[in-house]
């Protein structure tokens, strides 16, 4: 998706009422309307097709009127929502998924480290890699191949040599670099533009932070595996900085509220 698709749709997100849910709102001439005026309807009809959006279709034929779906809030979000994540149980075992690809498979172990990677997963060591989740997925793909045990297994496995499971979290993931992410939009979010969206410059302004803020919260949350309460490090921000983002972001959904300025036409 393009970058100004995805602006798009992150503003979508948070000029809903709470962040919490997807929330039926009118797109009438509008502060976004301003932003994408070369492309509007191409916007939303882009989103709509990708069924990221969807028409509220017991309005009047004339009204805009859209809500988020559920993937498209999801996408806004940056793939996963964290609130959900932080709540699921967890069983008290680890998932283990323990190769030893050859010399000469570059490429398959390259494939192998970005999979689990995005999946969340956090390395033991080069070739060990941990995840609290079940691995009904990965289980289903090696079902449809043979299975070489001496390449890849998977466990389902607790401490039992005095471990704790804060040691392996360390261990697992770098939750240094990941506050260091959420420091960083908390600063973004405290920079937000403050006053009425009353002419050009102070639209821009609040656009350029908006875009700001979307970006630091992805790179945030990219770098995440937001792990279950039960097992996060005690100094972890990702919780902090995400309360304060909803809190924000609703303040900001009033403030485009404030957006009188109409750009002349040509």
């Amino acid at each position: 998706m393009k970058p100004k698709t995805e602006e798009f749709l992150n503003f979508l997100l948070w000029s809903a009422i709470h962040l919490s849910r997807p929330t039926y709102r009118g797109l009438n001439f509008s502060y976004e309307e301003w932003v994408y005026r070369d492309g509007f309807n191409y916007q939303i009809k882009r989103l709509e097709k990708k069924k990221l959006v969807e028409r509220n279709l017991t309005t009047s034929p004339d009204d805009r009127v859209y809500r988020l779906t559920a993937a498209g809030r999801l996408r806004a979000l940056g793939g996963r929502d964290p609130a959900e994540r932080w709540a699921r149980p967890w069983d008290g075992f680890w998932r283990l998924v323990l190769f030893d690809i050859p010399n000469g498979h570059d490429a398959e172990r390259i494939r192998l480290y970005r999979f689990l990677r995005d999946k969340g997963y956090g390395p033991l060591q080069k070739s060990v890699w941990i995840t609290p989740d079940p691995l009904e997925e990965e289980a289903a793909i090696m079902a449809d191949g043979k299975i070489n045990v001496g390449s890849l297994a998977l466990f389902k496995a607790e401490t039992c040599g005095g471990e704790s499971n804060p040691a392996l979290v360390e261990r697992a993931w770098n939750f240094a670099e990941i506050n260091r992410h959420y420091s960083r939009h908390l600063k973004i979010l405290d920079e937000r533009p403050g006053g009425p969206l009353k002419n050009e410059t102070t639209a821009q302004a609040f656009r350029d932070w908006a875009a700001n803020e979307q970006a630091a919260w992805l790179k945030a949350v990219e770098h995440d595996p937001l792990l279950p309460n039960q097992i996060l490090p005690t100094n972890y921000l990702g919780q902090k900085s995400w309360k304060r983002r909803t809190e924000v972001l609703e303040e900001a959904a009033k403030q485009l509220q404030t957006f009188q300025f109409k750009p002349a036409t040509s």
